[in-house]
């Protein structure tokens, strides 16, 4: 298999990343579904659904906010307009997402904590994903820079290069585990779940920044870099009380 990776059925190109991003989507939900059927959800039918629709519109923003912001240098025209208006960012989504939610439930009065059920549908959904991102190669703003290192590989232009994506799958395996070994303690709290995973994935995306041929840097740090420690910092009362 090579990398790009673009079968053709019945003689018909196919992009392989959309492909998984929508089964991601797909995944995600029914997984979703079936933890909420097992699990005993205190929030109510209503208020669950008001508070996805909260987390879409969120997430569709800031995807779309955060894309535009990783290269807002870019020349204006009708070709990279409309590759813009493409661009999305799982950072931004899961990011937006979390103040869509928060906004959603100032609005219907909603105090309890909704994040948990959405936390392991969500690891889930990401890691299909970056195996779309991995098959697209340089066609896809995922690839790494340059190495030497033994991770290396070619994505499509030639150049040896560090595979962040499947980085990315290891890191969200290992996380999966590690918050269904600790699950037991993350239960003492609602909520504690969630934010222990926005805490570990965005530090890892902060990290592995360093590993991608970023053009735009404000004060040393990529606009994404800057999303993490703004995700820190909301999450700063969280550690604080667990430190």
């Amino acid at each position: 298999m090579t990398i790009p990776f673009e079968p053709i059925v019945f003689g018909i190109p196919i992009n392989i990343h959309l492909v998984l991003e929508y089964l991601a989507f797909f995944i995600a939900y029914r997984y979703y579904i079936r933890l909420r059927k097992t699990a005993n959800d205190t929030i109510s039918d209503a208020n669950r659904q008001s508070i996805i629709i909260g987390a879409i519109l969120g997430a569709l923003i800031g995807s779309r906010l955060i894309g535009f912001l990783e290269n807002p240098l870019v020349t204006l025209n009708a070709q990279n307009l409309i590759q813009l208006l493409n661009t999305k960012s799982i950072m931004g989504g899961l990011f937006g997402g979390l103040l869509g939610v928060e906004s959603a439930k100032k609005i219907i009065k909603e105090s309890r904590s909704s994040g948990d059920l959405f936390t392991y549908p969500i690891i889930a959904g990401i890691g299909i994903g970056r195996v779309g991102c991995f098959l697209s190669g340089t066609k896809e703003f995922t690839y790494g820079s340059e190495t030497h290192f033994f991770t290396g590989m070619n994505l499509g232009d030639g150049l040896t290069r560090h595979p962040v994506a499947l980085y990315e799958i290891v890191f969200l395996i290992l996380l999966f585990i590690c918050l269904k070994k600790t699950d037991r303690y993350t239960r003492t709290e609602n909520g504690l779940r969630f934010k222990f995973f926005m805490l570990a994935y965005f530090g890892f995306r902060f990290c592995i920044e360093w590993m991608k041929p970023n053009i735009f840097y404000v004060f040393g740090l990529s606009s994404i870099q800057w999303l993490c420690v703004i995700c820190w910092l909301y999450y700063v009362p969280t550690l604080k009380k667990r430190i």
